[in-house]
């Protein structure tokens, strides 16, 4: 027998309270909770179960599941499958956020494009763009030809969608943004945590209907601190999360899963953004460096490794150093915190020697990747040192590691997978911190030599020399164990910098 209650629900946002507040706890809007009954159904066969009756879905041996509902449904995007793991999964729910204008939407067509091209239905549903919008961008980016199998509409009714769902039959359900969808059953607005929460539960039962699994891929927006929008648990209740970031200056696109039950957390695919719409990067280590002749080395920058996800890459940094006039020298890092640049500035002067005291300092990346794995640590520092010592580094060198407080180079993980990455690319000299290695990999690979270096000093040493005599303003040139050119009184008087 159903029963009823009394609740209050914002008359602002739609969230519920059981007790009446000034203030509603969900949106902060203040008397806007007002009292309503609410009916209540039992739970699905509750009296069955009360009364020991047979249960009406039992419970199944682990071991004898059928595996069929989780086959691997491909992308056509080689970028893509890889951050999902292999592609999308029958019966799975995935999630996509991202700024506008990063490319969301073209995604989602591009990829509808490939799925009906294989055979698969897919049905398109936007609740914020109407039919002949799609249909314009779809024909922009699809010049080859909008497949047959791509079904589109435009409505915010969430009920429509489901009847949809049940007459055209897809395998893919496409939903953007899930944000803006409604059910006639809650008073509350589009985008409340109510409606988005009921709406995913309707999206859930569509992608695990035991007898007809479909995969579901829904947009969410982002709020102004680039969080997907709603509540917490629309992230617990999906799959897949992914998150889609665009360089405002770069063409470069990046998909990274931060949650995914069919792969690894973390996996992050590239993608450039051109008129055709997105292509995938195919060879990321080629993309992130700059191609020169040979011999036509420069100073200041440097190559090292970089991981992503279970993939890795080689990334070029670029260092540029000029004398400040300030009391306090610039620091600037596209790639990297200020606070992590600052630390491997300070190992640099004192345990590398090269005095950066009033020079100002800027650091980039090719590409505009973000620098903050330990195995690169090694690499920007010698592409800063070799900015100030104005002597370039041989090409075709590489450099792996992490640089500890105390200037020792130390191991990173997956070291390996990076060597194996760098010789299967032909470079020909490689720096590794020292130690044990068991594996055939650390040793000269053909062409490829591995140099096991102890510390910081000893690598600059071995790439340019003696280095000291090329040290700017620096005459006795510091001392590798720890003056970093400061043993001298530096004694300042009017403006900085200046010696007397």
């Amino acid at each position: 027998m159903a029963k009823s209650k009394v609740v209050y629900v914002c008359s602002k946002c739609g969230a519920e309270s059981p007790k009446w507040m000034g203030q509603c706890p969900s949106c902060h809007e203040w008397n806007t909770l007002e009292e309503r009954e609410k009916i209540t159904a039992p739970p699905a066969g509750a009296h069955q179960a009360a009364s020991g009756s047979r249960l009406r879905l039992a419970p199944k041996q682990l071991a004898k599941v059928s595996l069929s509902g989780s086959d691997r449904m491909k992308t056509g995007l080689d970028e893509l499958d890889r951050v999902l793991g292999g592609g999308f999964v029958k019966d799975s729910i995935t999630i996509i956020a991202a700024k506008p204008g990063a490319g969301k939407s073209t995604l989602l067509l591009q990829l509808s494009q490939k799925i009906a091209a294989a055979g698969g239905k897919v049905l398109y549903v936007s609740g914020d763009e109407s039919d002949s919008q799609i249909r314009s961008r779809a024909a922009r980016i699809l010049p080859e030809g909008i497949h047959d199998n791509i079904w589109v509409m435009s409505t915010a009714h969430m009920n429509e969608v489901v009847t949809a769902v049940e007459q055209i039959d897809p395998v893919m359900l496409i939903l953007d943004s899930i944000q803006t969808f409604y059910l006639d059953e809650y008073p509350s607005r589009p985008g409340s945590p109510t409606q988005v929460m009921e709406c995913t539960e309707a999206v859930l039962r569509i992608a695990k209907n035991p007898e007809h699994p479909r995969a579901v891929l829904m947009a969410g927006q982002l709020t102004k601190e680039d969080e997907l929008a709603g509540v917490r648990s629309l992230e617990h209740m999906v799959d897949t999360v992914l998150f889609m970031e665009a360089d405002p200056v770069e063409e470069i696109r990046t998909v990274s899963a931060t949650k995914n039950r069919f792969g690894s957390t973390g996996e992050t695919g590239f993608f450039t953004m051109e008129e055709d719409g997105l292509n995938p990067i195919s060879n990321p280590s080629r993309y992130f460096m700059t191609d020169r002749a040979e011999g036509a080395a420069v100073t200041g920058c440097a190559l090292t490794v970089l991981k992503e996800g279970t993939r890795p890459m080689v990334v070029e940094v670029e260092s540029l150093i000029s004398n400040s006039f300030t009391p306090y020298p610039s620091r600037i890092a596209e790639c990297m915190s200020r606070d992590q640049l600052g630390t491997l500035l300070s190992v640099l002067e004192i345990r590398g020697g090269i005095g950066l005291y009033d020079k100002n300092v800027v650091v980039k990346s090719t590409g505009g990747l973000k620098m903050t794995s330990p195995s690169v640590s090694l690499g920007i520092l010698m592409a800063i040192a070799s900015s100030v010592l104005k002597i370039s580094i041989p090409q075709q060198t590489i450099f792996i590691g992490d640089v500890g407080l105390t200037g020792e180079l130390k191991k990173v993980p997956s070291i390996e997978m990076m060597i194996r990455e760098v010789c299967r690319l032909g470079f020909k000299k490689i720096y590794i911190p020292a130690g044990e290695y068991r594996s055939e990999t650390f040793r000269d690979q053909g062409s490829t030599q591995i140099l096991r270096m102890r510390d910081l000093s000893s690598v600059i040493r071995d790439v340019f020399g003696d280095y000291r005599k090329h040290l700017l303003d620096e005459p006795d040139g510091g001392s590798d164990g720890g003056s970093g050119g400061y043993g001298r009184d530096h004694r300042r008087s009017g403006s900085y910098g200046r010696k007397v």
